[in-house]
């Protein structure tokens, strides 16, 4: 009896794969794969400031939050320029279904102590971020 029980779990999680459409799971690819290259990136640049007096892994680290603390999103990526400069941050928005991603300009964009780490703080609203184009889910150039 234990064994059936095992072998329904892997079924299940089967079924639920089953369910996405294509369009679903080529965005989980295009995300891992964005979020593997942020990972290297980050890793790469050590302990450089970027932007902002944070590091790479600090920035993918942070959440993007409104001028009164409100989280907004998960900064998923640093993108830059083909000379390297730092243009914009990756961020996954909170509270969407399904799933956005935008990219936020630096101009306007502060930092705000949250505990012992740093939360990237924007002048932008829920609805300034919403009304931004949907990022390219590519993963970005690196220097």
């Amino acid at each position: 009896m234990t064994t059936a029980k095992f072998a329904l779990i892997p079924f299940a999680a089967l079924s639920l794969v089953a369910c996405e459409s294509q369009a679903e799971q080529e965005a989980d690819r295009a995300e891992d794969a964005v979020e593997a290259q942020a990972e290297q990136s980050a890793m790469a640049s050590g302990t450089e400031q970027v932007a902002l007096g944070m590091t790479e892994a600090q920035l993918i680290d942070a959440d993007l939050v409104a001028a009164d603390g409100t989280d907004l999103g998960d900064v998923e990526q640093v993108r830059r320029d083909a000379s390297g400069a730092v243009t914009g941050l990756l961020v996954e928005l909170d509270d969407t279904d399904p799933d956005r991603w935008v990219v936020v300009p630096m101009d306007g964009l502060t930092t705000r102590p949250d505990g012992s780490d740093m939360d990237v703080q924007t002048s932008m609203t829920a609805a300034d971020l919403a009304a931004l184009p949907d990022a390219q889910m590519t993963p970005a150039p690196t220097t």
